[in-house]
Formats: structure tokens, C-alpha cells, sequence
């Protein structure tokens, strides 16, 4: 369980890299490297990449094999020069990859802090196994860390990726879990029911969600890339506020959102989402493995 914060809070810089991969590791490597430093000379504390860079997630309408031969380990070269990258910017930096593993090929994020330490390995659960990621591996388990950041102290973070977010028990084990803010990779066209589904997480567990997606230029990607705070209510209001406070266009760049930690630790301590009415005695439902028409699928 992540630790409770004891620093003073100010607010957190967060950068998306919405960003066009190319067609080489080595290329992305580069390209990566150059945005997470345009990402730091805008005061960035945390650079989160689009899902699987480090093979711009090319893995449709190629020979299996051809993709599957891009994986590359969670030590490898691409990976800690990342990390490297990390400590030199004291940044911290949510790389993405296509790994490979003793246990098959698995859709991951690898976040390291601003000393270049390896805090939270994340691979997506919900594989989109309707389609080419069937082959990929599923990850185990949702994960929370804790985050050293120069600017507000600690901060409790999370990650999903993608398809991930079409499941709502996805943000909801992260905010039992702790979490404060959930990191997601993306690669898909975010339109609106999509986006709604991040802005239903982030109220409902009154954490914020930030999310990476590929700009226009990539098939099958629209950019607009968001954070969603959580915020639903403060009391300068009568009504319900907009969360979404930042949601990038479709264009190529770098996107940062600033997050008033010290109003969501307020807002989480006394409002009435998350963990402080729930029933769980009334959820076994969840947890039965039973799929019943009209929802078995083929594959």
C-alpha cells in the first residue's frame, strides 16, 4: 500500500507525448529522447509516452511473426536509456513497450522517477484478445507507487493502458489500492463515449486520469489526448464543475496539464465517491467467472 503523504503539496506538471512514432526502435528511441527533454523545459514532472512506442504500436495488418520479433525486455537498452534519461532530467518518465518475458510478449508500461528508479512495471490486463492481441500475454495485476516529485512530494500513481479503461474495475482496484492519479497509454481514436468513459472513472473514484494518445497522423488515432481530475465539486459552486482540464487537439506535440494535487487530497477526504459508501458485502457478482449469453464470443 503506497505511503501517506506527509510533504506540502503544490501543483504537479503533467506532459503528454503525443507524438508520431517512426519506423525503427533506434528512430523512437531518438524521437523519445527529444520530446521528454521538450517535455522538462516546460517544467514537466512526469512524461508519459502513447502505448507501446517502442514499436508505435504496428502490430495490425503485419505478419505475426514480423511484430512479434520487435519485443524487446524490460532491461534493454531502449528501456534504461529511459531511465537514464530520467535521473539526467529529474523527470520522471512512463516509457512504453512491447515486452518480452519469460512468460510470452506483453503490452507494457515502465514508469521511472526523477532519480532514474524503476518504481511501477505495469502490462495490460484487458489484451484486446478480440483482435491481434490475442497473441500478447495478459499482465497479472494492477499496481500503484508511490512517486517522489520535486515539485508537490509524493504522489500515489497507477496506470492502465487502453482497453484497459473500458472495464470500470480497472480504475477502481487502483483507488483501493491508493492510487491519486492513473497514467494511461493509448492507441485507439478517442471520441466521445471514450472519453467519457475517463472522465466516469476519474469522478466516480475521485482520482485523476491522464492519457496519452497518438496525434491524427497515426491510422486508426485522433490525438486529443486528456487528464480528468476527479474534481467534480468545490464549494465556490452551486453545481457540478468540469473535470477535464486539459484535452489536446489532434495534432502532433507535446501536451501539459497542471494538476492542483492539494485541491484532489482535499476533495478524496471529503467528498462521497470512492471507498466511503460502498457495499462490497452485495458485489459477489463481480467476481464470478461465469459468462452467460449474450456475451460469449469466439474468441
Amino acid at each position: 500500500m503506497p505511503k501517506e503523504r506527509i510533504q506540502p503539496m503544490k501543483n504537479i506538471k503533467i506532459a503528454l507525448l503525443q507524438i508520431k512514432p517512426c519506423d525503427r526502435l533506434d528512430e523512437n528511441l531518438k524521437k523519445g529522447i527529444e520530446y521528454c527533454k521538450k517535455a522538462k523545459e516546460m517544467r514537466a514532472d512526469i512524461a508519459l509516452f502513447p502505448e507501446m512506442w517502442s514499436n508505435g504500436y504496428n502490430i495490425h495488418d503485419r505478419p505475426i511473426d514480423e511484430w512479434k520479433a520487435e519485443a524487446i525486455t524490460a532491461d534493454s537498452e531502449f528501456v534504461n536509456t529511459f531511465g537514464e534519461l530520467a535521473k539526467d532530467l529529474s523527470m520522471a518518465i512512463g516509457i512504453t513497450l512491447l515486452e518480452k518475458n519469460e512468460k510470452g510478449l506483453r503490452n507494457t508500461l515502465i514508469l521511472f522517477d526523477r532519480f532514474g528508479e524503476k518504481k511501477l512495471t505495469y502490462a495490460k490486463v484487458h489484451t484486446c484478445n478480440f483482435d491481434v492481441e490475442q497473441y500478447l500475454t495478459p499482465g497479472d495485476d494492477f499496481y500503484v507507487c508511490t512517486l517522489d516529485t520535486a515539485t508537490c512530494g509524493e504522489i500515489n500513481i497507477g496506470a492502465m493502458i487502453c482497453y484497459d479503461r473500458e472495464f470500470p474495475e480497472s480504475a477502481r482496484i487502483l483507488m483501493l489500492k491508493g492510487a491519486e492519479l492513473i497514467l494511461v497509454p493509448n492507441a485507439c481514436p478517442m471520441e466521445i463515449n471514450r472519453l467519457s468513459q475517463l472522465r466516469g472513472r476519474a469522478f466516480e473514484n475521485m482520482l485523476a486520469i491522464a492519457t496519452c494518445n497518438y496525434p491524427e497522423t497515426v491510422p486508426d488515432c485522433n490525438g486529443n489526448s486528456t487528464v480528468f481530475d476527479g474534481v467534480a465539486y468545490t464549494p465556490e459552486l452551486s453545481g457540478s464543475r468540469d473535470t477535464c482540464i486539459l484535452q489536446a487537439d489532434s495534432k502532433e506535440g507535446v501536451y501539459v496539464a497542471e494538476l492542483d494535487l492539494e485541491q484532489l487530497c482535499h476533495y478524496r477526504e471529503t467528498e462521497v465517491h470512492g471507498n466511503t459508501y460502498r457495499q462490497p458485502q452485495k458485489y459477489d457478482a463481480l467476481i464470478d467467472t461465469k459468462i452467460a449469453p449474450p456475451f460469449i464470443r469466439n474468441k
